[in-house]
């Protein structure tokens, strides 16, 4: 027995030193004030670990994340944009990243308007538009260091963004049209011909009383802070500029339509708050089904001369029911009929559905906006309140003959979607866009004067039978560049009205110009830039920036700020 003892604690004596040498070591690693940091490089496989001292201070440093103006930003465009996954550069002390993630985002092919002959086809028809969608979103895809596919860029979206300050009308029509003619600022040979339309502002103590419907997408796809939670601050916002008298019914649509409130005076402001706060997000998009009964409600509670519409809030992603733009587009033409418009905000990035938007909003006498955060909600549904909700005309069209003894070719910058044949503009059975209280809308065209050789006109022989270059005796010099037509229906009338004007040949000086002219002028020329124009001859970002010099419009900065964004793009490309 005692030589058990002797042999069991000399085994005790030996091993002690190892069991307690493996404690500390374990001790060590599980100990609060013992970190192990793991330091990934930028291309580093293998990961570098260092062991940080007892009781010394720990100093943990993370990159920045990029401030974005709204929550999950990382779209990208890899056909369009090839930026390396961890490039960044500060602009005014804002961290812009660029990262290639793939995006479900869609958006119709534009094929751009080219220069046609004043003496072929003297005649330019085009329905107006005031949707401002395509400036917000490329905005987005700027500051989260994209540089937005082509076809996201429609140039009179981006142009009509701005809120000029054109006069307004001073006669029986409620809108007023302003044309100027200036030299070109990105070829000296040229000149732009621009239309300035400003509708009639009405003081929100006059506006007819409001019956709207908001047609909520509460659909799987919306579950992201950009999404739904952003869509309910920004109707809250909207439900505070409505009045006692108006009302407000919420439909929401997923797998399947429902009514998540039933038509409620705004008097009952905090039942209206009540439904939005209890709203989530979950299942497949019923679009189709959601439309149909937002429509009903709508016709069910019509007011008689008042405002009555249906507000659509979603990523445009439908995946169940209609949800190809033809059947919409059909299904739409036919609500339009019951003079209910529609307003369509779209939200959200990765899989919007830009398209859609478009479609539906074009089709049923309304609007298209994009909403990437509040700001952007703020200046839609408070500051443009009037103009984004109540229109003053509708199925507004413009016609313009050029004089082809002042004009050898002309070219509409943007609007590519909105042209129409001819003879729809004395078609008063044909759609086209509306203008809201206080809206402002600008078209640009480029023009090349007669007598200026150009490798822009595609060449033809001349017409045997048609006026030609060598009988310029028979044109009419009446100092007249062109007749601007323009046609509207009021809100509730059939039949439309005609204002009729001249514009002169004589060009200004781009400096003689007003200030908001030559921003016009400049964001279309951005616009041309971002899209890689045929067009684009001597255009320049400087250019750019100098057309704006003299620009007050409280817009401006933040245009300047993302040309510039644009230009760092280019350079880490």
């Amino acid at each position: 027995m005692k030589i058990k003892k002797l042999l069991f604690l000399g085994l005790t004596v030996f091993l002690m030193p190892l069991l307690e040498s493996c404690s500390t070591k374990k001790d060590q690693s599980n100990s609060p004030n013992n970190l192990s940091i793991e330091k990934h490089g930028l291309n580093d496989v293998a990961t570098q670990t260092k062991v940080i001292p007892k009781n010394k201070p720990i100093q943990i440093s993370t990159p920045p994340p990029p401030p974005s103006i709204h929550e999950e930003r990382k779209i990208t465009f890899a056909p369009q944009s090839k930026m390396r996954s961890k490039d960044m550069f500060d602009h005014d002390g804002v961290k812009v990243y660029a990262s290639p993630e793939e995006n479900t985002e869609s958006y119709e092919t534009i094929s751009e308007n080219k220069f046609k002959s004043s003496i072929e086809e003297p005649l330019s028809t085009f329905s107006l538009d005031v949707d401002r969608a395509s400036y917000s979103n490329v905005r987005r895809m700027l500051l989260n260091g994209n540089i937005p596919p082509k076809n996201a860029v429609r140039i009179e979206e981006m142009i009509n963004y701005f809120n000029y300050q054109y006069p307004e009308p001073e006669e029986n029509h409620p809108i007023a049209i302003h044309t100027t003619l200036s030299e070109c600022p990105w070829n000296k040979n040229h000149h732009l011909m621009h239309v300035g339309i400003q509708g009639k502002r009405i003081k929100t103590e006059h506006l007819p009383p409001s019956n709207l419907v908001f047609l909520m997408d509460v659909s799987g796809s919306m579950n992201r802070p950009n999404k739904l939670p952003l869509v309910k601050s920004a109707l809250k916002m909207l439900l505070n500029q409505l009045r006692p008298e108006d009302r407000v019914a919420i439909v929401t649509y997923a797998g399947s339509a429902g009514i998540a409130l039933e038509s409620t005076p705004i008097s009952e402001k905090q039942k209206i708050f009540s439904a939005l706060d209890h709203l989530s997000a979950g299942g497949s998009t019923a679009g189709a089904e959601g439309i149909i009964t937002a429509y009903k409600i709508a016709k069910e509670n019509f007011i008689k001369g008042g405002n009555n519409r249906v507000i659509l809030t979603t990523d445009g992603d439908f995946n169940v029911g209609v949800n190809s733009p033809s059947e919409l587009e059909e299904l739409i033409e036919e609500k339009r009929k019951s003079n209910i418009y529609l307003s369509v905000l779209g939200f959200g990035t990765g899989n919007y559905k830009d398209h859609q938007m478009q479609v539906l909003a074009d089709k049923g006498n309304g609007n298209h906006a994009y909403i990437d955060n509040m700001l952007e909600a703020q200046k839609i549904l408070v500051n443009e309140f009037g103009g984004t909700l109540f229109t003053i005309a509708k199925d507004v069209k413009i016609q313009i003959e050029f004089n082809p003894a002042y004009a050898s070719a002309y070219r509409l910058i943007g609007y590519e979607n909105r042209i129409l044949n001819k003879e729809d503009f004395n078609d008063d059975t044909k759609d086209a866009g509306e203008i809201g209280s206080g809206h402002s809308m600008t078209a640009i065209y480029e023009i090349i004067p007669a007598g200026v050789n150009s490798n822009l006109i595609p060449s033809v022989d001349e017409l045997k039978y048609q006026l030609n270059s060598n009988e310029k005796e028979k044109l009419l010099y009446n100092q007249e560049l062109a007749t601007l037509k323009f046609r509207y229906k009021l809100p509730e009338e059939n039949v439309s009205r005609k204002i009729v004007t001249t514009i002169s040949p004589k060009p200004r000086l781009l400096q003689e110009n007003e200030a908001d002219i030559n921003l016009a002028f400049a964001v279309a020329e951005f616009g041309m830039i971002l899209r890689e124009s045929n067009y684009l001859q001597n255009s320049s970002i400087d250019q750019i920036i100098n057309l704006c010099k003299f620009s007050n419009n409280e817009e401006k900065i933040e245009f300047l700020k993302l040309v510039n964004i644009y230009k760092n793009l280019k350079n880490i490309q």
